[in-house]
């Protein structure tokens, strides 16, 4: 199968939220799960790296090993059960705990908090089923009504506050971008997406969710990295988390960006580690 503008752009995004998924529709075990997984986040690198370099009988091929893999779909219906009430369960039940405090002061006669849930699988997580939120849920390929079809890359800059957001969720998302570079751009734009408004002690906040092999096991990135780039772009941590899988952190947006470009180095060199990286171009 020839590239295509649509398999283009979905190596570009990554879109892996977790909804709550009951455990009899569990029909993959965990380690088909793992494996499914595994092998779809494999191939979107293969591909970012053929495409850039011009290989375009490898971007077919690669495109073709994706679509009998069962594409994105089959990579969403992994990333459900992956995340099912039997296996680790909805994320977002976390992030409601972290920010019930904010919430109970919320009055009824005030806006609701904006949420952006980028990768959006559910309508039924546990921030949708918030009052004090609005949730604008978007994914590459939507599985529901009242998730927009959207790459969040493309979704244009909003110019006022009230087109910005409380809140940005990124829950197993950057990990599903391709490349190092793409993954920096995508924690700047959340910048441009974030409201400079604090509603009763309400920061704008971001929600990240990575597997802990990401900042744990690679050669290029270690959990105070990751803390380093988005301190240059304003954030500091508020709350974390880690289990044997993942690791749950809130950011606090302060407003005061300082940027700071950060390479591809060396960190933890190790024959077993993986090459998972954030680049972070300035500018």
């Amino acid at each position: 199968m020839a590239p295509n503008k649509r398999n283009k752009r979905l190596g570009s995004l990554s879109n892996t939220r977790p909804p709550t998924v009951k455990s009899n529709h569990a029909k993959l075990s965990a380690k088909a799960t793992r494996t499914l997984i595994r092998s779809h986040h494999q191939l979107l690198k293969a591909r970012a790296q053929a495409e850039k370099a011009g290989d375009e009988a490898r971007v077919s091929s690669i495109d073709a090993q994706i679509n009998a893999n069962g594409g994105l779909e089959s990579y969403q219906t992994a990333s459900k059960l992956g995340q099912s009430l039997e296996r680790g369960g909805d994320s977002s039940k976390l992030l409601i705990d972290w920010i019930k405090p904010q919430l109970n002061e919320w009055d009824t006669a005030l806006p609701k908090l904006r949420v952006l849930e980028v990768g959006a699988l559910s309508t039924k997580n546990a921030c949708s089923r918030t009052p004090s939120l609005d949730v604008t849920r978007i994914d590459l390929n939507s599985q529901e009504s009242g998730i927009l079809k959207q790459d969040f890359m493309e979704r244009p800059l909003p110019s006022t506050d009230a087109e910005r957001f409380n809140l940005i969720s990124l829950s197993l998302v950057l990990n599903y971008v391709p490349d190092a570079t793409g993954r920096g751009e995508m924690l700047k734009r959340c910048v441009k997406f974030l409201t400079s408004e604090c509603p009763f002690s309400f920061p704008p906040t971001l929600f990240l969710v990575l597997p802990v092999a990401c900042v744990d096991n690679s050669r290029y990135l270690t959990e105070n990295r990751l803390l380093e780039i988005l301190a240059c772009l304003g954030f500091v941590m508020v709350q974390s988390k880690r289990t044997s899988k993942l690791i749950y952190q809130l950011w606090n947006h302060t407003g005061a960006v300082s940027p700071k470009p950060f390479k591809k180095e060396m960190l933890n060199p190790g024959h077993k580690r993986n090459n998972f990286a954030i680049i972070l171009n300035k500018g």
